[in-house]
């Protein structure tokens, strides 16, 4: 049985820590491996999605990964980006991308470094999911926005019926302008494995 970082092994995650050493070792390899391999959808279908609600900058993108998210932003001509991430190593493959402004190590399951209100608009592909976060980090994304600024986040389906998101989002209602939810395929035609077939949701929240 192999070691090697996988999906299975990133949706089993437990803590901080466990996520800081699977994607140290993942991260030469996230881009080939993974996102291509699984034909993964999700940082273009965020991009798409924010650029048609909102578009506005300076955006932050949590869980940036190795930038693929920010490389799907400046397609629509939305450059004013910062990336953070829990990995060093993922962020040294993103920073390889030249796409953020500037990139910082954050923990979201925590309290980033990020002064309350300081972004017009927030994206996230892929951190909101098993073994990641939560809903209660949707408190934290409010803090750091903007009164009016729109986040996109994907959040995986079925973890998003496990964890009470929408439950959480009631609750943050004074808030919250506006949320809804949109459908999408993670993985696109040609994925294989247990999760080829999994589905998530396009949340967009409007801070008020």
């Amino acid at each position: 049985m192999t070691e090697d970082p996988d999906l299975s092994k990133a949706y089993s995650l437990q803590g901080p820590e466990a996520s800081q050493k699977l994607y140290a070792a993942w991260a030469d390899t996230y881009d080939t491996d993974f996102a291509a391999g699984m034909h993964y959808l999700a940082p273009q279908a965020v991009a798409d999605c924010y650029a048609k609600v909102s578009g506005a900058s300076p955006v932050l993108d949590l869980g940036a990964g190795t930038g693929l998210l920010g490389q799907a932003l400046m397609q629509h001509g939305i450059t004013h980006v910062d990336g953070t991430d829990i990995s060093p190593e993922m962020l040294e493959q993103a920073k390889k991308k030249g796409v953020y402004n500037r990139v910082f190590e954050g923990d979201l399951t925590g309290q980033l470094d990020v002064a309350t209100g300081t972004y017009d608009g927030i994206v996230s592909s892929g951190t909101f999911t098993h073994g990641h976060v939560g809903p209660e980090a949707i408190a934290e994304v409010l803090r750091c926005m903007s009164h009016g600024a729109w986040a996109v986040l994907s959040v995986n389906a079925a973890h998003w019926d496990a964890h009470g998101f929408e439950d959480t989002l009631n609750r943050l209602t004074p808030e919250i302008a506006t949320w809804r939810k949109q459908a999408f395929a993670l993985y696109g035609a040609g994925s294989t494995g247990p999760h080829a077939k999994d589905k998530g949701w396009l949340l967009q929240i409007c801070k008020a």
